[in-house]
């Protein structure tokens, strides 16, 4: 297959180019904005099945001509702003690039699909979170059924996404499929997400930050898992489909960071003291959702997909990978990140 990948730069795509030139015979066809967080990292520019092409989904142009030249078998949509907090402070950029980018996306998708010669497959497989659902309570987890509940710009701005997605299948028929995963973590994600924050804030010797009182809960999945699952989706999901993606690894944000402290305490030990000891409470996010647990039973099923990495190890390499990876972090510095907090409201 020649698969379209937008936001192919990005931590999640370039996840799955990796998974892609690596385990499979498929071409990676990259379209992507690069934005600060993008990083083709770990994947060899000069691959032969490698296609790469800086434009934004939103210049509905650049999506056509991108489209007939490349002639994909498949789009796998991940383009998008995803940082809560930055939606706070700038909601008007994430409507512009997850709603607008993809309606474009759509309207374009649909024209070149439509002037495919008869027969030929063709499918595109639509990216969200479990934020689109809302918070839930101490019980219960969300399923493909859960009812839409958004509570911040980001998560209201995917969930505007996934309707579209759905609005264009069911009155033009385009073969849509979508997924809706957890938060992931690994390496090469960019510093202001809350893992590699928390490490590199260590590393630095700074104080850790933990919002409100550190008892928000998420699920866990590793980047790798979920590129695995993305693109068992694309291939074998069934149209008009949705599947959720989770890596049944619920824990509370203070015992994530107390995890990273201890490992940290084995890898890069501070003189001072025990990394713990620098973990400080600071004001909590705006309408900081109490907690996200996905039940990922249907692609189970369905589609025979399982994680295959434990939160345990998985952080423990993770953290690894931060640690012996100094120069990649500080030429994100170089590039502007300060690891400033954003997402106050102010």
């Amino acid at each position: 297959m020649r698969i379209m990948i937008t936001g192919g730069a990005g931590f999640i795509g370039s996840a799955v180019v990796r998974l892609v030139l690596g385990e499979t015979d498929h071409h990676a066809l990259v379209f992507d904005k690069f934005t600060y967080a993008a990083s083709l990292g770990g994947v060899p520019r000069d691959h032969p099945r490698l296609t790469v092409r800086e434009a934004d989904i939103c210049d509905a142009g650049a999506v056509a001509q991108f489209l007939a030249r490349e002639r994909p078998d498949a789009i796998l949509h991940l383009a998008a702003e995803s940082h809560v907090d930055r939606s706070i402070d700038g909601p008007a950029q994430f409507v512009r690039t997850n709603v607008l980018g993809t309606a474009v996306l759509l309207e374009q998708a649909t024209a070149y699909w439509r002037a495919l010669e008869p027969g030929r497959v063709f499918r595109f497989h639509h990216v969200s979170t479990d934020e689109v659902f809302g918070s839930l309570g101490e019980e219960g987890r969300f399923t493909e059924e859960t009812r839409y509940d958004p509570r911040s710009p980001y998560s209201a701005s995917k969930a505007a996404a996934d309707h579209l997605v759905r609005a264009w299948h069911h009155t033009y028929g385009l073969p849509v499929v979508l997924s809706n995963c957890s938060n992931n973590y690994g390496p090469w994600q960019f510093p202001e997400k809350l893992i590699p924050h928390l490490v590199l804030c260590a590393l630095d010797g700074r104080t850790l930050p933990v919002y409100g009182k550190g008892e928000n809960v998420r699920d866990w999945l590793h980047v790798d898992d979920h590129a695995r699952a993305l693109l068992l989706v694309l291939e074998r999901g069934a149209v008009g489909h949705s599947y959720n993606v989770g890596g049944r690894c619920e824990r509370r944000n203070i015992d994530v960071a107390a995890q990273i402290c201890a490992i940290l305490d084995e890898l890069a030990p501070r003189a001072d003291g025990r990394h713990a000891d620098a973990i400080a409470f600071v004001a909590d996010r705006p309408g900081h959702d109490r907690r996200y647990a996905i039940d990922a039973s249907k692609i189970a099923r369905e589609l025979g997909w399982q994680p295959r990495e434990s939160f345990e190890q998985g952080l423990r390499e993770t953290v690894a990978w931060y640690v012996e990876n100094r120069a990649w972090c500080e030429e994100i510095k170089r590039r502007g990140y300060d690891g400033a907090r954003l997402g106050l409201g102010a």
